[in-house]
């Protein structure tokens, strides 16, 4: 009965948040069934984390169930996104002789990696059946201003596809959109990002019918800014009072109008698709906003760690104005809440990691109280900068020494389903898609799939 509850939530919301995009080719709607039978942007095809049609494996290691191992250039932590028989990811790769190192001068810098190369920033489309590199696109080549953190990369920002089109931010290089065979349809740039204590972006680009949402908060001048995806051309840009975020905007269609759902150090804020205004801000989260919103039945779950631990849990009817001391905050709470990894929503549970470690929380959606065995705790698993993932009643959680382990989702207390490695270390987060899971490490991506199965099934 769970399981068939659970798959009907998700079908319902796969048609109230995924609306219908527009081919800017020939004009021909496209199902929002071909949506969440792919994995089109970095939180999949429900921006929830959760696959609603696949059935990935449950085991593998270096000698199981791999179908192929692709070696990447470069490095990126950004998730592969996949569209039919393709796979997009970005990645940044050095060249040219070392030069001297380059330290962030932000205040605050810490823990950072120098610059010393010259990088391409590109963007590349594999073969889903055998791990092929299709084709590979530079779109910017320079000097890095800043490194980044030392477990962060420049390129961290996924690509989002509307099954068209491909669309990569490289924040202070650019938001490029791209046809499938490569092509640069059309590039805008917004200047450089400073971002707190140098440690890099990361943010996504968000797709909603004809608009591509971008969110610029850094140590400069903040806004959110909304482009026509054919075209390119600005809809509307407003300036927030913000300072570095990395975290990614979500759209919920609410009583039939969209909204940009943003986090940010000061106010979780939605903003009208239309124009910008905003409809409603809540204060109440960490100075350090890394996770990103989720969102179903008219709730947005928004979460922090770092200096300020809260979940907040927010109703959207009737929200309007600042709404931080009023009933559309259904519940808060301010234990065992992420930093890095974002929530999951999975039918009526929010499941998220306490800050960064292996202990996994799954708290009721209606009241945010800890249910069935929760807090668990994942064992050997730590260091997890993926946010988690599930589909078929599984929970998949993957950490940055290659350890991916996998919990039941059901009316009882979780239980381990599988602990697998890879000679690999982790920090994008994984893409299901069909009877295939993808996992972009360090070096290589993955193509994990039972060996008995075909690639699409």
């Amino acid at each position: 009965m769970y399981r068939k509850t659970a798959l009907l939530l998700q079908f319902l919301l796969s048609l109230v948040v995924v609306t219908p995009f527009y081919s800017p080719l020939n004009g021909a709607e496209l199902r929002p069934a071909e949506f969440a039978h792919n994995w089109p942007a970095w939180r999949g095809p429900l921006a929830t984390g959760v696959a609603p049609h696949a059935d990935p494996p449950v085991e593998w290691s270096e000698t199981k169930n791999v179908r192929w191992k692709t070696e990447i250039p470069g490095v990126g932590h950004s998730t592969p996104i996949v569209w039919g028989d393709r796979i997009f990811l970005t990645t940044a790769v050095p060249y040219g002789d070392e030069l001297e190192p380059r330290f962030s001068g932000a205040p605050g810098a810490h823990d950072n990696v120098a610059v010393t190369r010259r990088h391409e920033f590109r963007i590349l489309a594999i073969n889903r059946a055998n791990g092929e590199i299709i084709w590979s696109k530079t779109l910017k080549k320079e000097l890095p201003h800043e490194g980044g953190h030392y477990t962060a990369s420049l390129a961290s920002n996924s690509p989002v596809t509307n099954g068209t089109s491909v669309f990569a931010s490289f924040g202070s290089r650019g938001v490029f959109c791209l046809d499938f065979d490569g092509k640069v349809r059309w590039e805008k740039q917004f200047g450089v990002m400073n971002t707190k204590h140098g440690h890099g972006e990361g943010s996504s680009p968000v797709l909603f019918g004809d608009s591509l949402i971008v969110n610029w908060d850094h140590e400069g001048e903040s806004f959110v800014v909304v482009l026509d995806q054919r075209t390119g051309e600005q809809k509307w840009k407003i300036a927030r009072n913000e300072v570095t975020s990395w975290a990614t905007p979500i759209v919920v269609e609410h009583n039939q109008q969209p909204q940009v759902i943003v986090c940010g150090s000061d106010r979780v804020r939605g903003y009208d698709l239309k124009n910008g205004d905003v409809i409603w801000e809540c204060g109440g989260l960490s100075k350090n906003i890394v996770a990103s919103p989720v969102a179903q039945d008219g709730m947005v779950f928004a979460a922090s760690s770092y200096d300020t631990r809260a979940m907040l849990a927010i109703r959207l009817d009737g929200a309007r104005g600042n709404i931080s001391d009023s009933k559309n905050v259904a519940w808060s709470r301010a234990t065992r809440t992420p930093y890095v990894p974002s929530p999951l929503l999975y039918g009526n549970s929010v499941y998220f990691l306490r800050h960064y470690q292996g202990i996994l929380s799954r708290v009721s959606t209606e009241s945010g109280d800890d249910i069935l065995g929760s807090p668990y705790r994942l064992g050997s698993i730590d260091n997890v900068y993926a946010s988690p993932v599930a589909a078929a009643n599984r929970v998949y959680v993957t950490d940055l020494s290659g350890t991916t382990m996998i919990v039941s989702h059901t009316d009882e207390a979780p239980k381990l389903l599988g602990r697998n490695r890879l000679d690999e270390n982790f920090s994008a987060s994984m893409a299901l898609v069909g009877k295939d899971l993808f996992l972009r490490g360090k070096h290589a991506l993955y193509c994990i799939a039972d060996d008995s199965k075909s690639a699409g099934q």
